[in-house]
């Protein structure tokens, strides 16, 4: 992956070349590629069905990646909602945005989308359901700014199952294009509700049509138990829905003869809504999956491509596309480098060494711990290893027990691993989900994805440990990281936006707040003894 310290390769956009071809000063709109991003809600890599994930079927995302390029390194610097969603739309990471590394934070006014952008050079820009969320964005006047575009949600659906959001996702993108006035490009984001918890259990076999069979494999950190299975027939069902309206939305620019100027890009914000995995930092939590799809564009279709793309990147690719220069868009300089490059190529697999790592980390999620504290972790994905560091390996990294591991949606799968634990049977599942952690982690992620075996402490990886921390220390002081300079406790005091959460661990255990009020756990997942 490109550093902070390359050069930008010289890309010349298909705009760019085609208006200085025409010797025009004006910009042909219809010349520049239409955008629609599918942004899914809690998927991890690799369930689609294109990346052999039998037991979710995705025929929408499998016609993307065998019509364009399916990414097999593409990853979040944030697995949470608000910060990844963030990192995407500036082309910052993280901890480079201020208020925006938080959860339901106040979005800074100082940071400019690259959809507010393609607003203020002529596309049409919308979303539905889902854009930027959850937080408060306005600007310094206090009005709400549009950093998705204007919202299309007012058409409705029955859902097919009690979890699922009524939002009619197509019929909204459909309204949005008939409400474009002129010819002029277009910016779509699709924000599906799905598969965000919670669940109708059981509707993934009831409803669905799927049999826990079908499941070939448990991660090892949890237990292989019909509740676990049942929940994860239930999550690719919901899948299956967000990608039931991408394969309408196909049809439907395919009969508007729209599709072959569309740039599709299909992803998720982060990790599937299971312990250990969203919210955490580990290989299932940033890991995401990505395909797109640009008939005009894309050279050689077909192709997977293994270089390293984070959420930065998005933003420059957009405008690059868009023939906007990054010195003119008004947006802050940005992290991420465009991939456009990777469109214009026929190589398959590694396209360019500079894209050899991500880099990945965490401010202050959900609440429930002492004082609203976050748990902190800057990360490094490079050379087949995940390297992590956690600053405060004496907190509780899901969120404390008493008020219910709140960085963890509750879930059948969650419910049945505290039972494990409290009931006696096992604590195993328990620690490698729920348990403190140790300051430093090393993992092999190609020889063990599901990051079981650190090898932190093992002297026979010293050398790797110590190349990838320095590597990833180099990267965030050139970034300047608040944690770089001791000042990192600064993300802890920046407000929540919803002022419900405001000294919550206090009120909560004063009884000011009940366990129902506490939102998205169960009420049996607070937990008061053994601790």
């Amino acid at each position: 992956m490109k550093t902070v310290f390359a050069k930008a390769t010289l890309i010349i956009s298909p705009w760019l070349l085609t208006n200085c071809q025409r010797g025009s000063q004006e910009k042909p709109a219809n010349d520049r590629p239409n955008i629609l991003i599918v942004m899914g809600d809690d998927i991890s890599y690799p369930h689609m069905g294109a990346y052999g994930t039998s037991w979710v079927k995705t025929p929408g995302f499998d016609r993307v990646a065998a019509n364009g390029i399916l990414f097999r390194n593409a990853y979040t610097p944030n697995a949470k909602s608000s910060p990844s969603r963030a990192c995407f739309l500036t082309g910052l990471n993280s901890w480079q945005l201020e208020e925006g590394a938080n959860h339901v934070p106040f979005f800074p006014s100082k940071f400019k989308s690259f959809m507010e952008s393609l607003s203020e050079n002529g596309y049409f820009t919308g979303y539905t359901a889902k854009g930027w969320a959850p937080g408060i964005a306005d600007d310094s006047l206090g009005n709400p700014r549009l950093l998705t575009g204007k919202e299309f949600s007012s058409k409705r659906l029955s859902p097919p199952a009690t979890g699922i959001s009524d939002i009619d996702y197509a019929g909204n993108f459909e309204e949005f294009l008939d409400s474009r006035t002129d010819n002029s490009p277009f910016c779509f984001w699709y924000g599906s509700f799905e598969p965000h918890r919670g669940y109708e259990y059981g509707s993934g076999a009831s409803k669905g049509g799927k049999s826990t069979d079908e499941i070939n494999t448990v991660p090892k950190f949890w237990p292989d138990d019909e509740k676990v299975r049942n929940d994860l027939l239930d999550y690719a069902f919901e899948i299956e829905h967000f990608d039931n309206h991408l394969v309408k939305m196909l049809e439907v620019l395919e009969k508007r003869g729209e599709l072959e100027n569309t740039i599709v890009i299909v992803t998720a914000d982060n990790g599937m809504p299971f312990p250990r995995v969203k919210g955490q930092a580990y290989e299932y939590s940033n890991h995401l999956p990505l395909a797109v799809m640009w008939k005009k564009g894309i050279k050689n279709p077909e192709r997977e491509i293994y270089d390293c793309i984070s959420f930065t990147d998005f933003a420059p690719t957009f405008l690059d596309v868009a023939g906007i220069k990054e010195s003119e868009s008004g947006m802050h300089a940005m992290q991420g480098k465009s991939f456009s490059n990777i469109f214009k190529s026929r190589k398959k697999g590694i396209t360019d060494n500079k894209r050899d790592h991500v880099l990945i980390g965490k401010e202050r999620h959900d609440i429930g711990r002492p004082g609203d504290a976050g748990y902190p972790i800057r990360g490094i994905i490079k050379e087949g290893f995940l390297y992590l560091r956690n600053y405060q390996p004496e907190r509780w990294p899901a969120g404390n027990p008493e008020t219910g591991y709140l960085n963890c949606d509750g879930s059948p799968t969650k419910s049945l691993i505290l039972n494990l634990r409290r009931t006696g049977i096992s604590s195993e599942y328990w620690k490698l989900n729920f348990g403190k952690r140790v300051g430093e982690e090393l993992y092999n992620i190609g020889s063990d994805p599901e990051c079981l075996i650190n090898l932190a402490n093992d002297p026979g990886y010293n050398t790797v440990k110590r190349r990838l921390n320095n590597h990833l220390f180099d990267e965030l002081l050139q970034q300047d990281d608040p944690r770089m300079n001791g000042k990192g406790d600064i993300f802890d005091y920046y407000p929540y936006a919803d002022s419900r959460t405001k000294d919550f661990y206090t009120r909560f255990m004063r009884g000011e707040i009940s366990r129902k009020a506490a939102g998205w756990v169960d009420s049996t997942d607070f937990e008061t003894e053994g601790f």
